[in-house]
């Protein structure tokens, strides 16, 4: 009976120390294991396309589709980081100069580069593509840690989250993330090194003889 009593008393030391084990090993599963400088959670960059299709002729765009494609750009909110390309079978020249005449009221000019999308555009009609681009970083915040145990000196979880999510949300155009800027940044470049070159070209003030001047009345 005695002998009975110790094996019951036994099992259920070895069933609470299992169970302290089990939730040990769970908090672990939390830890995190990153061990590099780079953060797990950066920006990702989402395309989507708005297209439109427009009847056109041997003219271009008749003042009535052109007052449909203008609406069309402001129920859109269009803006810096859109991509305009267009869809035309003719390469009608007055179709895509009245185009880009209504796009650069916004300050937009017309892509060359035309996304693939689905579908077939016939003879005698258009179809205008905006492309939008978004920065988005997902899994963020991260507090999938359960543990503040921190073993192998790994970056938390939650790490990069702010700073990206920030960059994410403040960039002009997401599509910089990627490649940056190159073609604007050149001419910037150039017209402020031409305007520092003119101002050291300039004489000083003080380069020409001083003038004549008399304490004596006339």
């Amino acid at each position: 009976m005695k002998h009975g009593i110790l094996t019951q008393a036994g099992r259920a030391t070895r069933l609470a120390l299992s169970l302290a084990l089990g939730v040990t090993l769970a908090g672990c599963a939390g830890v995190p294991t990153n061990r590099s400088m780079e953060s797990v959670h950066q920006p990702v960059l989402e395309k989507v396309n708005y297209t439109l299709d427009l009847t056109t002729g041997s003219e271009g765009l008749s003042l009535a589709e052109q007052q449909r494609l203008a609406g069309w750009f402001e129920a859109l909110n269009l803006r810096y980081g859109d991509r305009i390309s267009v869809v035309d079978p003719m390469q009608n020249s007055a179709t895509r100069g009245a185009i880009a005449a209504t796009a650069s009221r916004h300050g937009m000019t017309i892509d060359d580069e035309v996304p693939t999308l689905a579908g077939y555009v016939e003879a005698g009609t258009i179809r205008v593509v905006i492309t939008r681009s978004k920065a988005i970083v997902h899994g963020c915040p991260d507090w999938s840690a359960h543990s503040d145990a921190n073993p192998q000196n790994a970056l938390s979880r939650n790490y990069g989250c702010a700073t990206n999510s920030n960059m994410a949300a403040m960039i002009a155009n997401p599509e910089h993330l990627l490649r940056g800027d190159g073609s604007p940044s050149a001419t910037v470049v150039m017209s402020s090194n031409k305007a520092i070159s003119s101002y050291r070209k300039q004489q000083p003030s003080g380069a020409g003889s001083l003038k004549q001047s008399s304490t004596q009345g006339n």
